[in-house]
């Protein structure tokens, strides 16, 4: 009875001292398969089915997560392709990555874009330096002239990656891995990680600058930013009476944003929280004085709203007035009086936005005319006194 009860297994020991041992016998029994069953030529590779199953019976050492993880190394080295087969999950199609051509050979591989070392032995590749394909403890180092090969830019171009930025980052990574020194067994397939990797940051410092845009006349924050300070004690009215001097004040600055609803509610809270902590604590009733003026902390919060000062003073004597004929009392005037200047300000805005008859402003317009006319309707009846 012979010890060797079926057929063996042979592999190169130079491919084994390459790519490593397990990578090379995986590849034999897949190039076996190849070889010896009919398969379909497509995109220029012939391809053959095979089950997870059957690689399990010529390779009864290894466990299927093995199989899985060798087989994806040889993918990762560029010398396999996979796809999977069409109704069986079990199984997929395999190709050697070695284009067919039309006299029915194969084309040479690309070993710059694999990573494997052409001929000459470990030995003597050590001796010569960094030379073109040279060979280290089964990996080579990387060649001063080294071109990704057709497969991996096909992969890079897979993500919608330009041929212009794929090319832009040739001589950098040569240059920073022949610095390094180090041995890979697959160039194309790190450069192809490096590639993706920067194009990646690429799309989204571009999809930054897309954000970016500059405060326009009829914006308003999002539903989500003023749920978010209501939902923090910030009262609706205060929000609503801020949005035309917050719009105002970075349109006249002209810069560019991506970010307004986060502006605006950082502005918002500091508003809010100064609001807060500057009205009065005496929360006893009373009629208005004659003299009355607001407190120095009025004028502090009215600059936070960019509010002009002698605007606010301007509309004292038409605030006192008002109060003194109502015989209405108050815990705080000056809480009042604040109310009363931001909502006068805001119209006074919007008055002045819609009086400069911009094409911008007037394209917006029709869109707006309910809401400011509702607002106009609130300030006439004196609604901000009841």
């Amino acid at each position: 009875m012979t010890l060797i009860p079926e057929r063996p297994l042979l592999i190169s020991p130079t491919l084994a001292a390459t790519i490593g041992l397990e990578e090379a016998v995986l590849f034999h029994v897949i190039t076996e398969h190849l070889h010896h069953h009919e398969g379909h030529t497509s995109r220029g590779y012939k391809w053959v089915e095979i089950a997870d199953a059957q690689l399990a019976r010529a390779m009864p050492f290894w466990r299927e997560s093995d199989i899985r993880r060798v087989s994806g190394s040889l993918i990762d080295l560029g010398l396999l392709l996979r796809d999977p087969a069409t109704g069986n999950p079990d199984s997929y199609h395999y190709a050697i990555n070695q284009k067919v051509t039309e006299a029915g050979g194969v084309e040479p591989v690309d070993t710059a874009s694999t990573g494997i070392a052409r001929s000459g032995s470990a030995a003597t590749a050590r001796q010569s330096g960094h030379a073109a394909g040279e060979r280290y403890e089964g990996a080579s180092l990387m060649d001063p002239h080294w071109q990704p090969g057709v497969e991996w830019i096909n992969q890079c171009r897979q993500h919608a990656i330009p041929d212009e930025f794929i090319r832009k980052q040739i001589p950098e990574f040569v240059q920073y891995w022949r610095d390094r020194g180090t041995a890979e067994f697959s160039w194309g397939s790190k450069f192809y990680k490096h590639v993706l990797r920067l194009w990646r940051h690429e799309q989204s410092r571009q999809g930054a600058r897309e954000m970016a845009q500059p405060m326009s006349a009829g914006w308003r924050p999002s539903e989500d930013a003023v749920e978010i300070l209501h939902n923090s004690g910030v009262s609706l009215g205060f929000i609503e009476d801020a949005i035309a001097e917050f719009v105002l004040y970075w349109r006249e600055r002209g810069e560019t944003q991506g970010a307004w609803n986060t502006r605006f509610i950082e502005h918002i809270r500091r508003q809010w929280a100064r609001y807060e902590s500057s009205i009065g604590n005496d929360d006893v009733p009373r009629p208005i004085p004659d003299n009355w003026q607001p407190s120095a902390e009025c004028y502090d919060i009215l600059a936070l709203a960019e509010i002009d000062e002698d605007y606010a003073r301007s509309k004292i004597p038409e605030f006192v007035l008002y109060w003194k004929d109502s015989g209405q009392a108050r815990a705080s005037w000056n809480t009042v009086f604040l109310q009363f200047i931001k909502q006068d300000w805001s119209q006074r805005l919007k008055t002045y936005n819609l009086s400069q008859g911009n094409a911008e402003t007037r394209s917006l317009a029709e869109e707006s005319q309910r809401r400011i006319e509702a607002r106009l309707q609130r300030f006439a009846d004196r609604s901000w006194a009841e």
